[in-house]
């Protein structure tokens, strides 16, 4: 049994699809794919019913094409247009006809139209929705089709259903698309205006007055701005009158209800009562002071008396006055008034708005948009200092003590800087005291050979004198200066300034100081002081490293010649040459350049290592001479504390903990010495093994032989004196080295 010729049953699928599918061409347009086929007639040769209600914008141009159904590509796309209808009202005087607004959608996504007028207040007339969404068909003779988009424009008439809407709008939406699509789109009109809505609302404005218990609304202020304050720092300039002066002021402005409370800044001993406020919390006029005022004349409400009639039931009624004629209206300040660098008027007092708190900042940024709040000083500007003048130096005690008698009536003793000498004050084995070497400069021939050890301490800037005593000199030595600030010379005694004394900073090998007449010539600085002047380069630039050899890369240009002079007095090819020798060779050739500091600087930093470290016997001899001289005998007490520390019971400790256990017992070495003994017993983990270290420094358990005393002959040795340091900073420099650093020359 044959099969009905149905779509799908047919033998030849592709006849059967021929026949009876309709076929669809796609194509895309703005990289969307578009349906763009029409509709074509079915087999009768009529269109459907489906197709006959299709409406004709359903293929749209190419450039508004989607691809996809028109109820999806404008799902939620709808066209807003701003209408109005006259509507006429027969049956009143006083309006003959009505103008209507309304609002007119239309819904892209199947051809809808919906027609609503907004809501207005007491017209009388039921607003909403005018004519509900649903396809409206075209006025006769054309009732066969339907409203399409391009039946829209603006300033053209719509007739639905008999009503004349005329468009004068729309909104931007409905304009882009209007234009994507082809359509012209004419200037926009306005809406007139309803002449009666318009009479009626002139009449209530003028009519309708306020009601006895309409009241003013304050409540919502204070409940958003309650505990909202805002805070300017203020300034009262009252200079200019008598007696007047300069007055800081604190404004508070309350949020909750417009007021200004002022206080008043009272600084210490000014002489005034301290006032709680400066102005008590109340609104302030602008315009103040501005008079005195009958009581009523100033009122938020002007009340109007309306008579009763004579009849028995008497009503008493009033009505408020909604002009205020007679009433007094006062200009207050606002927030709006207040900000910095502007001035108010404070019951006739000018008050300038100097600087304000975080928060007010914040509320008028967030108000206001105001970001500029330079602020302004309050501060008076400092008076001129008066200069205070002292009488003369009288010549009796020093200067200090003079001085403190004229200050005040009871003379108090000077007082000295505790800071610095407690910083500076000699500790240990840090002296704080700068040691030269100098000798008198003088004409008399028995003068010549002095020689004398200059001190300078720290502490308090004095300096001392001595003299070493000497044998068959014909001087008997000692002191030559008790310790004492030193004077500049060529200033005036009986003056009122203080005078000038001698410096550290002036002090250096080379430097001549005049000591009370005396003049000086330093030679040389024992090893602590030429240390602490390295370390202090700052103070020191003659012992600045840097410094020194930049003046020595000035003569570049004999750098050749200077290297031949070196190795011509390297006869040996050591490498190196003695002091003497670079001295003389330094000298000549920087001409005068280079003083003797800066000189023996440059030597120390390119010195030859003279010997080795000592051997262990020796250091240990040196350690227990040290013990001998302050009778120190607490060993044992030391392995204790040393075996409290040991925790991990292994006997070795390291030696930075051993260091610090022998300061704190207070051990008579100095630090070079503790060095040497420490890295005479530390392994390669630089762990010391307590027990053996303290043993051996045991004088009277383990005995070493004493050292033999050096001679100090002053034939023998030419370099050394008793008691003074050596005129030979350093024996022998490699001057290569230099060489290599200053001018960048390499061996040969």
């Amino acid at each position: 049994m044959a099969l009905p010729l149905l779509p799908g049953n047919s033998f030849n699928r592709n006849i059967g699809k021929e026949k009876f599918h309709k076929s669809q061409h796609w194509g895309f347009c703005n990289n969307v794919r578009m349906l763009v086929s029409e509709d074509k007639p079915g087999i009768g040769g009529e269109l459907l019913l489906g197709q006959k209600m299709k409406p004709k914008y359903s293929v749209f141009p190419k450039e508004m094409g989607t691809g996809l159904p028109s109820w999806v590509a404008f799902d939620k796309q709808v066209l807003s247009f701003d209408a109005y209808l006259e509507d006429e009202v027969p049956d009143k005087s006083q309006e003959n006809y009505r103008i209507r607004c309304y609002k007119i959608y239309f819904y892209l996504e199947d051809d809808t139209i919906q027609v609503n007028e907004p809501a207005l207040k007491n017209s009388g007339l039921p607003k909403g929705i005018f004519i509900r969404r649903h396809r409206i068909s075209l006025p006769p003779p054309d009732e066969d089709q339907f409203y399409t988009v391009y039946h829209f424009n603006i300033n053209v008439d719509i007739v639905l259903y008999g009503r004349t809407f005329k468009i004068y709008d729309c909104d931007t939406f409905t304009k882009n698309f209007l234009k994507k699509i082809g359509v012209k789109l004419n200037p926009p009109g306005q809406c007139p205006e309803d002449p009666y809505m318009k009479t009626r609302r002139e009449k209530l404005d003028c009519v309708e007055p306020l009601r006895p218990y309409e009241s003013f609304d304050t409540l919502k202020q204070f409940l958003e701005y309650d505990r909202k304050v805002l805070r300017f720092f203020c300034l009262w300039d009252d200079s200019g009158s008598l007696f007047g002066d300069r007055r800081e002021l604190i404004l508070h402005y309350f949020l909750s209800d417009d007021t200004i409370e002022i206080k008043e800044v009272m600084p210490h001993n000014s002489g005034r009562d301290a006032m709680s406020l400066f102005l008590q919390r109340r609104k302030l006029p602008k315009y103040g002071p501005p008079g005195v005022y009958q009581p009523g004349q100033i009122a938020d409400r002007t009340v109007l008396n309306v008579y009763g009639g004579l009849s028995r039931r008497r009503v008493y009624s009033y009505l408020l006055d909604k002009y205020k004629l007679g009433n007094l209206d006062q200009e207050f300040y606002k927030d709006s008034d207040l900000s910095i660098g502007t001035t108010i008027n404070v019951w006739g007092r000018k008050v300038l708005l100097c600087d304000c708190d975080e928060f007010t900042k914040t509320y008028y940024k967030t108000k206001y948009g105001i970001e500029n709040f330079t602020s302004i000083s309050c501060k008076a500007p400092p008076p001129p200092k008066i200069e205070r003048k002292f009488p003369p130096y009288t010549g009796f005690g020093s200067e200090e003590d003079s001085l403190r008698s004229c200050i005040g009536l009871v003379p108090t003793p000077h007082r000295r800087n505790f800071k610095k000498f407690m910083e500076k004050d000699s500790y240990g084995n840090i002296s704080n005291t700068l040691r030269f070497f100098a000798k008198l400069i003088t004409h008399k021939c028995a003068d010549v050979e002095r020689m004398f050890v200059i001190s300078y301490f720290l502490s308090d800037d004095t300096i001392s004198v001595f003299e070493p005593i000497e044998r068959n000199s014909g001087y008997t030595g000692g002191m030559f200066l008790k310790r004492t600030r030193v004077k500049k010379p060529g200033q005036e005694v009986f003056k009122s300034e203080f005078s000038e004394y001698v410096k550290a900073e002036e002090l250096y090998v080379g430097a001549k100081v005049d000591v009370n007449g005396y003049l000086f010539l330093l030679l040389n600085a024992d090893e602590y002081t030429l240390n602490y002047m390295e370390k202090n380069s700052d103070k020191f630039p003659r012992s600045n490293i840097k410094l020194a050899l930049q003046k020595v890369k000035e003569e570049e240009s004999k750098s050749r010649e200077l290297k031949q002079v070196f190795t011509a007095a390297d006869c040996k090819h050591t490498k190196m040459v003695d002091y003497n020798t670079f001295r003389e060779i330094m000298m000549n050739l920087t001409v005068g350049k280079l003083t003797d500091q800066e000189l023996i600087t440059i030597a120390r930093h390119y010195r030859v290592p003279e010997e080795p470290c000592p051997d262990t016997c020796i250091v240990m001899a040196q350690a227990h001479e040290q013990l001998k001289k302050h009778a120190f005998e607490n060993f044992e007490r030391l392995i204790a504390a040393c075996v409290y520390q040991d925790r991990e019971k292994k006997k070795v400790l390291p030696s930075k903990d051993i260091k610090r256990l022998c300061k704190s017992s207070r051990l008579p070495f100095n630090d070079d010495l503790l060095g040497a003994l420490l890295s005479k017993f530390e392994d390669s983990e630089k762990q010391i093994n307590y027990e053996s270290f303290f043993c051996a420094l045991n004088w009277r358990a383990n005995p070493m032989p004493e050292l033999e005393a050096v001679s100090y002959l002053k034939e023998r040795c030419e370099d050394e004196w008793l008691g003074m340091p050596s005129p030979i900073p350093v024996k022998c420099i490699s001057y290569l080295n230099l060489l290599k650093d200053v001018f960048g020359l390499e061996e040969e």
